[in-house]
């Protein structure tokens, strides 16, 4: 057991050395250094807690081996040995959540997101099956106390979107909402469908960990800015005055438009973080080229093209085909009650997946 834990001591080194760091009035006075070190040591405070919570175990073992060694009062050595069972057994269960804690991360997972969310095959349907995805990962943020924005959106005609593109921002947001990128198929009775026939069509759902822009350098001379009237919703606003942002990157050809905003300049800042977020996710699928086909069939790296899931509302079931296991009650996980079981479970299956890989 003490073999993993020996582990721990160089991570809790670092994290002194860090802590150092960060307390020198030059590194302070540094924002692009002392922002990683922030990073770099909230990515350390799990592992740093489970090495706190070991060796008050370990204490505590050794001080309740000297009891029940020592004899004495028969009732106290049967006590300290109950306690004894409960501390090794809890020193068990942490070197399992050690385990878990030591597998690679994400460096992304603690990233604000963006989520752009696009009707596929379907027609109105599909439309109508976007707004609700939209509107379940507004509430799923909203329960888990993130700020949601509309950064961009092209509404349909019967009140779903053709497209839309959320900001959520909050701690651990995108360890949480990659697991829903992929395609989104729904089957059920249309609201437009007099026959009562079970209609079925898709939506896809990008996932991009936002990036700021030390991380992110864009040359200006290397965009295009266009200024246009935005259509759609902003009332008389929309009409006089010009106030979408489309901004092409010529190297790459990327292009985002915001038009949500009344401001010119609001629409901008929201196009400029979709870019970079853009930019950072063509640099994150360069390098993720580079791992190996077994990393890249997992859960949490799910390609937009991706069946990932379907939704049933006849038969009362969502069915996530990642880990072949559905999920009932569509009315609470829409309303964003029950979304979070289920990244849980892709959360563990994909856990189990990485820990197969590093004992085989």
């Amino acid at each position: 057991m003490s073999t993993i834990f020996e582990k721990l001591d160089s991570i809790v080194k670092r994290n002194q050395e860090i802590e150092s760091e960060m307390g020198k009035p030059e590194v302070a006075a540094n924002f692009e250094q002392i922002q990683k070190l922030a990073k770099e040591r909230a990515g350390l405070e799990d592992l740093v807690e489970i090495a706190r919570r070991h060796q008050g175990l370990l204490t505590e073992e050794a001080d309740l081996k000297a009891l029940v060694s020592e004899g004495g009062d028969p009732e106290i050595v049967q006590m300290a040995r109950e306690e004894l069972e409960t501390v090794e057994s809890s020193l068990e269960v942490l070197t399992q959540e050690l385990k878990v804690a030591l597998l690679p991360r994400d460096p992304n997972d603690e990233r604000d997101v963006i989520v752009e969310i696009r009707a596929g095959a379907g027609g109105q349907e599909a439309g109508l099956f976007a707004g609700d995805l939209a509107r379940l990962y507004t509430r799923y943020a909203q329960l888990q106390h993130w700020k949601v924005e509309v950064m961009d959106s092209s509404p349909s005609d019967l009140g779903g979107y053709n497209k839309v593109v959320l900001e959520i921002q909050g701690k651990g947001a995108f360890s949480r909402m990659k697991y829903e990128r992929g395609v989104h198929r729904v089957q059920r009775v249309p609201e437009t469908e007099a026959q009562g026939r079970i209609h079925t069509s898709t939506a896809t759902v990008a996932v991009l960990p936002q990036a700021d822009e030390v991380e992110v350098k864009v040359n200006q001379d290397e965009l295009r800015i266009d200024i246009f009237h935005a259509g759609g919703h902003g009332g008389q606003n929309v009409n006089k005055v010009a106030t979408a942002v489309r901004i092409v990157h010529e190297p790459t050809g990327l292009v985002v438009v915001c038009q949500d905003e009344r401001s010119q300049h609001k629409n901008k800042q929201k196009a400029m973080a979709m870019l970079r977020a853009r930019l950072f996710e063509a640099e994150q699928e360069r390098h993720d080229a580079e791992i190996s086909e077994n990393r890249r069939s997992q859960v949490g790296t799910a390609e937009r093209s991706e069946k990932i899931r379907t939704y049933n509302y006849p038969q009362d079931r969502i069915t996530d085909h990642r880990i072949s296991t559905s999920f009932h009650g569509i009315p609470n996980i829409m309303d964003g009650q029950g979304l979070g079981e289920i990244i849980s479970a892709l959360v563990a299956w994909e856990q189990g997946m990485l820990l197969e890989e590093v004992t085989a």
